[in-house]
């Protein structure tokens, strides 16, 4: 469920995670439903390259849910991120050396802004707003991630789409050298995803640089990942380096490579299970070994925002 409520403390005077629970513990509590979001700054996002750093100027979304949050370790040290291996734990311990800058992201296809960008230029013209989500694997695990980050439907329109633009393509860095897990044929590299336009264009999706008010760690997808929080989390794209408007539905990785076991589309869905497993119920990380497992939600619980995106398709069918 979704609240409108932002909170009054923002990321940037957070000194710690727990200082950062304890904070928003106090808002849930007192905070007075419908309230403004805080005002964005008016020279744009700029997010430092030191690892670690607080994000300046972050803004609250209304958009954001009020449910308990995962810690910083459990965010930063479960993780799926292939290219730095395929443990929960090898990207945490197997990209501490990557330099995510300088970092240039190209943009290319069926739009009239193109061409590459560094990730500073890119950056600023957007304001930087924190938007806590639930992140659903389709590994059947979960966890709650106070994003920062930008708008993609603002991106997108900044970069002025052709009609001829119906997906949003997306690619991260292919790098052996500097992203070890890519030297190892687990995927047909670089890792790549798409979304539809209108997806796309979604309110909820953002691209991420930050979590709990600082940069986002390499382990995470730094310096800037796609999230959207109502598909598997295997959608949201890490450390990406090209953008692409096309007419035609991009190739994605997962389903290239198993296209019986992952669809294009892959929305959180508890009544279509995955060959392998049931997706009926979720492990939400961090909550102990004894703690029962919790029903799956329907497009994870965001099905108010982006059910009418996919109105007339049989969602058994294009999973």
């Amino acid at each position: 469920m979704l609240i409108k409520k932002p909170s009054d403390i923002l990321p940037s005077e957070i000194t710690s995670e727990t200082n950062y629970l304890n904070r928003r513990q106090f808002i849930r509590a007192g905070a007075i439903a419908g309230g403004a979001a805080f005002a964005p700054g008016a020279l744009g996002a700029l997010v430092p390259d030191q690892r670690g750093a607080v994000l300046p100027d972050v803004g609250k979304s209304p958009l954001s849910t009020d449910e308990d949050l995962n810690s910083y370790e459990d965010i930063t040290t479960y993780n799926n991120f292939y290219e730095f291996g395929t443990g929960k734990d090898d990207p945490y311990r197997n990209a501490q050396d990557f330099e995510p800058r300088p970092w240039t992201i190209t943009v290319d296809g069926h739009a009239e802004k193109t061409g590459s960008f560094h990730f500073d230029d890119f950056i600023k013209p957007f304001d930087l707003e924190e938007r806590i989500y639930r992140l659903r694997c389709v590994e059947a695990w979960s966890m709650v991630v106070p994003w920062v980050g930008i708008s993609l439907a603002e991106v997108v329109k900044s970069l002025k789409p052709t009609s001829k633009a119906k997906y949003v393509a997306f690619e991260t860095l292919h790098d052996p050298v500097r992203m070890p897990g890519q030297r190892r044929r687990v995927l047909d590299w670089p890792y790549r995803e798409g979304l539809t336009i209108e997806e796309a264009t979604n309110d909820l999706s953002i691209l991420a640089v930050g979590i709990y008010g600082k940069v986002i760690p390499n382990q995470n997808g730094a310096p800037i990942r796609l999230v959207v929080p109502w598909k598997y989390g295997f959608k949201s794209i890490k450390s990406i380096v090209r953008i692409s408007f096309t007419e035609r539905r991009p190739r994605t990785s997962w389903n290239m490579s198993a296209p019986q076991e992952y669809g294009f589309y892959a929305n959180v869905n508890p009544d279509v299970d995955h060959p392998r497993w049931s997706q009926a119920n979720e492990r939400r990380i961090g909550a102990g070994l004894f703690t029962p497992r919790q029903p799956t939600q329907m497009f994870n619980g965001y099905g108010e925002q982006v059910a009418h995106l996919y109105k007339g398709l049989d969602l058994r069918r294009n999973y």
